[in-house]
C-alpha cells in the first residue's frame, strides 16, 4: 500500500458529505463512511439503506486495491435510524433488568436488523458509568455501579458473536465500546463564559479511582469479549495524583489510549474518534491530527473534513512528525476488522434477514425487555397489579406518545415527540389489557366514575449536550405533570404514576399522593411491556440501576457515598411476584 492508500483507510466521512458524489470515496480511498444520528437515505426503508451502502461500496471497490469500506451507524437501542426497526429500551432500562443474557439477545437482534440493511459496524454499546443524573446521556448508561455496567458487557457478544468466524455472518456487526473512558464521571459546573459543563467535560480523578470506577467495563469488553473497536470520549481527564490541574482530552491521551488500553489491557482492535472530536484539541489542525495519531487513534471520524484530514496527515508523515510505523499499526488494525467481517469476500449487503426487521419475534423480545426494566418503587396496599375489569382513567401526554417513550437516538439524533416509529404506546398496551379506559392527556376530561387512575409523567426526547440539566432541562417534574398527578390522584381510589424518562426525576413531594409509583425509563417501541406488569401478566422484577435523588441539588448521589441518603437507594425495587 502507498502512504496515501494507508491514510485513506484511516479516514471516515459522513454520508451527507459524499452522497451526491460517491466518487470521493474512490478518489480519497476512504476506509469508512458513517450515518450520524438522523442521517438516513431519502428512502428510509431496509432496501433504501442497503442500496445506499452498496452504492458507496462500489465506489470503494473501484480503488486500485479494491479495499471494501466499513459502514458505521448509531444502533444504540436497536437500528434506531431506520423507521420500522425494533426499538429496545435505552441502556438505563436494560440495566434495571439485571439480565445480561437479555442484553446479549437484544444486541443480537439489533445486529441482525442492522447488517441486513448494509451497515456492518455499530457505535454501541455505551459502557459509561453514569455518576451524575444531570448528565443528558445518563440513559445511555447501564447504571452508576461499574460492576453492573461490567456485567452488561455481554452486549458485545450479541453484536459480534463469540466464535471465530461469527463476525462474517449475516447477523453480526462490529461493536464499539464507548466512550473511553470517564464520560459519565465528569464534573458538573459552569465555565467562565457561563456555559454549562458536564457533557464533554472533565473527569477529575486519581488513577486508582479511575481504575476502580471508569475502566472496569472496558477491561471486560476487551479481555472477555474481544470488542472490535473502541471510541475515545470527547471528555478530558485531570489526574489529581499530579496535582497540577492539567486536563487532557481523551482524543490525545497517549497514557490511556496506548499505555493503558492497547498495552496494559491488551486491546487488539482499532480506535475510532468521535464526531470531529480531534478538532477540540489545542493548536492548528495539523497539531490536532498529529497529537491524536501519535496518542494511538487509528481511524478518524472527520465527517465533513476528510479531504483536509488526509492531506494533513500525509504532510505530517512526510515531515517525519508521524512515524510510518504508527500509520502501519493503525491500518493493520482496521484491515484486520474488515477481514474478520468477511468484507473482502462478500463486500455487498447480505439481505437475507431483511424480512425479520421489526418482526413479531423481535418485538416480543423487546416487549420482554420493557417488562423486565420496570422498577416498582411504591405499592401501597398492593395497588398493583391492576384488575382488567377496573374502570381506568389515564392521563399524561407520555401515555400515548411513542416518540416520547423512545427518547433520543430514534430516527433523529435528538429524537422527537409524536408518531415517529411503528410500535405500541403505553396507552395502547393498557387498552389491550382493560376494556374500560378513558384517556385525557391533560386530565381535563371528567374523572368521576373511574376507580383507578394511571398518570404517565416524564421527559420529552433529547440527546447529548442538549439534555444536560442547565441547558433548558431539569430533573424536576413539569408543572403539567404535577397538576395531572394532583387532579387524578385526588379523585380516584387507586392512583398509579409511571415516570417515562431517561433518568430519575424529582418526585419527593408527589410520592405521598400516589398509591403506586413506577420507573418506566424509555421503553422504546413496545409500550405493551409496561401494561404486562401493571396487570400482572409478568411480575415486577426490575431494580434501580442508579440512586434516586431526593432533590436535584443532591446530585451526584451514588451508592457507597459517605453520606448516602437518596429517596430510593441503588438496587431498590419491589416485586409483585407471588
Amino acid at each position: 500500500m502507498t502512504t496515501a492508500e494507508k491514510i485513506g483507510q484511516m479516514a471516515q466521512a459522513e454520508r451527507g458529505a459524499i452522497d451526491a458524489d460517491p466518487a470521493q470515496i474512490t478518489a480519497l480511498g476512504l476506509g469508512s463512511v458513517l450515518s450520524g444520528g438522523g442521517s438516513t437515505p431519502a428512502d428510509n426503508t431496509p432496501a433504501g439503506w442497503a442500496d445506499m451502502v452498496d452504492r458507496y461500496q462500489r465506489a470503494a471497490l473501484a480503488t486500485r486495491l479494491h479495499i471494501p469500506l466499513i459502514y458505521g451507524v448509531d444502533s444504540v437501542h436497536g437500528h434506531g435510524n431506520l423507521v420500522g426497526a425494533t426499538v429496545f429500551p435505552h441502556n438505563i432500562g436494560m440495566g434495571a433488568t439485571r439480565d445480561p443474557a437479555l442484553v446479549r439477545r437484544e444486541e443480537q437482534i439489533t445486529a441482525i436488523e442492522t447488517r441486513a440493511t448494509g451497515p456492518q459496524w455499530v457505535f454501541a454499546p455505551c459502557f459509561c458509568v453514569a455518576r451524575d443524573d444531570r448528565w443528558g446521556r445518563t440513559y445511555e448508561s447501564f447504571g452508576e455501579d461499574p460492576a453492573l455496567v461490567t456485567a452488561m458487557t455481554t452486549a458485545v457478544d450479541g453484536f459480534q458473536g463469540t466464535r471465530p468466524g461469527d463476525l462474517a455472518g449475516p447477523g453480526r456487526v462490529l461493536a464499539t465500546a464507548k466512550h473511553f473512558a470517564g464520560d459519565g464521571d465528569t464534573v458538573y459546573g459552569t465555565s467562565t463564559s457561563g456555559t454549562y459543563t458536564i457533557d464533554q467535560g472533565v473527569t477529575v480523578s486519581s488513577r486508582a479511582r479511575f481504575a476502580r470506577i471508569d475502566l472496569p467495563p472496558y477491561v471486560a469488553a476487551v479481555r472477555a469479549h474481544h470488542v472490535g473497536s473502541i471510541m475515545p470520549s470527547f471528555s478530558s481527564v485531570d489526574w489529581t495524583d499530579d496535582g497540577v490541574g492539567n486536563p487532557v482530552k481523551m482524543s490525545a491521551h497517549a497514557e490511556l489510549l496506548t499505555g493503558v488500553l492497547k498495552k496494559k489491557i491488551g486491546f487488539k482492535g482499532f480506535l475510532i474518534s468521535d464526531w470531529a472530536a480531534i478538532q477540540q484539541l489545542p493548536g492548528t489542525y495539523a497539531d490536532q491530527v498529529r497529537a491524536s495519531v501519535n496518542a494511538g487513534m487509528d481511524m478518524f471520524m472527520e465527517p465533513y473534513s476528510t479531504p483536509q484530514f488526509t492531506r494533513t496527515l500525509a504532510a505530517e508523515v512526510a515531515a517525519g512528525r508521524v512515524k510510518i510505523s504508527r500509520i502501519d499499526d493503525a491500518v493493520r488494525r482496521i484491515l484486520t476488522a474488515k477481514f474478520e467481517l468477511g468484507l473482502f469476500e462478500h463486500p455487498y449487503t447480505d439481505r437475507r434477514n431483511i424480512g425479520t426487521i421489526g418482526s413479531p419475534a423481535h418485538r416480543a423480545v423487546a416487549r420482554q425487555a420493557v417488562a423486565e426494566s420496570q422498577v416498582l418503587l411504591k405499592n401501597s396496599g398492593h395497588a398493583l397489579p391492576l384488575k382488567p375489569s377496573a374502570k381506568i382513567y389515564v392521563a399524561g401526554a407520555n401515555a400515548d406518545d411513542i416518540g416520547n417513550q423512545s427518547g433520543g437516538w430514534t430516527v433523529t439524533w435528538q429524537g422527537q415527540s409524536g408518531n415517529v416509529i411503528p410500535g405500541t404506546t403505553i396507552l395502547q398496551g393498557i387498552r389491550q389489557r382493560a376494556s374500560d379506559v378513558t384517556y385525557s392527556a391533560d386530565a381535563s376530561a371528567p374523572v368521576s366514575g373511574q376507580d383507578t387512575g394511571i398518570v404517565v409523567v416524564g421527559e420529552t426526547p433529547y440527546a447529548e449536550g442538549v439534555g444536560d440539566v442547565g441547558n433548558g432541562h431539569t430533573l424536576n417534574l413539569s408543572g403539567a405533570d404535577k397538576a395531572n398527578i394532583g387532579k387524578v390522584c385526588s379523585a380516584v381510589k387507586t392512583c398509579v404514576v409511571l415516570d417515562v424518562a431517561g433518568r430519575p426525576q424529582i418526585v419527593t413531594d408527589e410520592l405521598a399522593e400516589t398509591d403506586a409509583f413506577v420507573a418506566s425509563w424509555l421503553p422504546g417501541s413496545e409500550g405493551a411491556g409496561v401494561s404486562d406488569v401493571l396487570f400482572g401478566a409478568r411480575p415486577f422484577t426490575g431494580r434501580l440501576p442508579v440512586s434516586w435523588p431526593r432533590s436535584e441539588a443532591q446530585e451526584p448521589v451514588n451508592v457507597g457515598d459517605r453520606d448516602y441518603a437518596p429517596l430510593f437507594p441503588y438496587g431498590y425495587g419491589l416485586t409483585t411476584r407471588r
